[in-house]
């Protein structure tokens, strides 16, 4: 019995000290620099990359959902967005930009497969230098460090703007819905995937939900996210959109994606020594934080959100008297 209390103390001190651990280490949104730096770090460290390959973004399972291999699943997810987005039958040579490209990997994939000419921007200098030390010379596909909260690009500079769980890093989203349809010419199509909380104006974050919110944005550089009806509201606001802004809820698509990911270190165990004591006590760290995002996005009170938009002919002159001074300002909102 005196065992039995002793390894129970013993265990009780060891889960106290890791969640303390756990919330002093926690990694807040306080700039753009503290966003690359931390995607510095992963990448640099090679550690991101061994688990989540070269897609640094959830995998597609289908719906219902079906087993698949962790990094096939998230070269699916690229194919599946391009359909989503009726990107398929665009011509080869059609200008994408991508933006939070990371190390490259859906970047490769619409040059590769759909023969695109890329761009894909990472706020990351290590990201930039790796995504090209992984893509192959004949592929149109380059990259460059930039801000998607002031992207250095002309307006109307590319056929089709695309990215994917970037918006949780922008602390303004009406900002970075602007940016995104600033540089996308008249006709071309903007394709999002992004991870999104429920909108806080129809149920409200209840007792447990809210510190919880707090730790999915204090431990991964997360100013705020998005609901998928605020920010889809925030593109329209532009005045940049033809017609209606489309959405559509990947949550069950991409569920699964969370689990997989920690069962990554139980059967390739091998990443764990390979990068050392470090390695090891930095990889389970995020174990934590992932098992909150499954029970965020299993509850409910996150959504995975799919946005696609035109940008219409002629707005250019409806966006400068608009959008400086009329945007409602959904980002400050709670949940928006």
């Amino acid at each position: 019995m005196n065992l039995l209390l002793s390894a129970l103390v013993i265990f009780l001190a060891i889960l106290t000290l890791g969640l303390s651990i756990y919330l002093l280490t926690a990694r807040p949104y306080q700039s753009a620099k503290s966003v690359a730096t931390s995607y510095d770090d992963w990448t640099e460290d090679g550690i991101l990359e061994f688990y989540w390959g070269e897609h640094i973004h959830l995998g597609y399972y289908g719906s219902p959902p079906q087993q698949r291999d962790f990094l096939a699943a998230k070269a699916d997810f690229v194919h599946e967005m391009v359909r989503w987005g009726g990107l398929a039958r665009l011509p080869a040579g059609t200008s994408v930009l991508d933006v939070g490209c990371g190390i490259g990997g859906s970047s490769r994939i619409l040059g590769r497969d759909y023969g695109f000419a890329v761009t894909g921007i990472t706020i990351s200098p290590q990201q930039v230098q790796r995504a090209g030390q992984l893509t192959p010379p004949e592929l149109d596909v380059h990259f460059q460090v930039d801000d998607a909260m002031a992207l250095s690009f002309p307006d109307a500079s590319f056929d089709v703007v695309w990215s994917i769980e970037a918006g949780p890093h922008m602390p303004d989203k009406a900002v970075f819905a602007k940016e995104l349809l600033r540089v996308l010419k008249p006709g071309g199509v903007l394709v999002v995937a992004d991870w999104n909380q429920r909108d806080a104006r129809q149920i409200s974050l209840n007792w447990w939900e809210k510190p919880v919110m707090q730790q999915l944005l204090d431990q991964w550089s997360h100013p705020a996210f998005a609901s998928i009806e605020g920010f889809s509201e925030l593109l329209a606001a532009t005045g940049l959109v033809e017609g209606q802004v489309t959405t559509a809820d990947w949550t069950e698509q991409t569920l699964p994606s969370w689990l997989d990911s920690v069962w990554q270190g139980i059967v390739r165990p091998k990443g764990l020594v390979s990068f050392g004591v470090g390695g090891f006590i930095k990889s389970v760290r995020e174990v934590p934080t992932i098992l909150l995002m499954r029970l965020a996005f299993g509850a409910g009170l996150c959504r995975f959100g799919m946005f696609r938009a035109v940008r219409g002919h002629g707005s250019e002159k409806v966006a400068a008297k608009s959008t400086a001074h009329q945007l409602p300002d959904f980002s400050k909102q709670s949940g928006i």
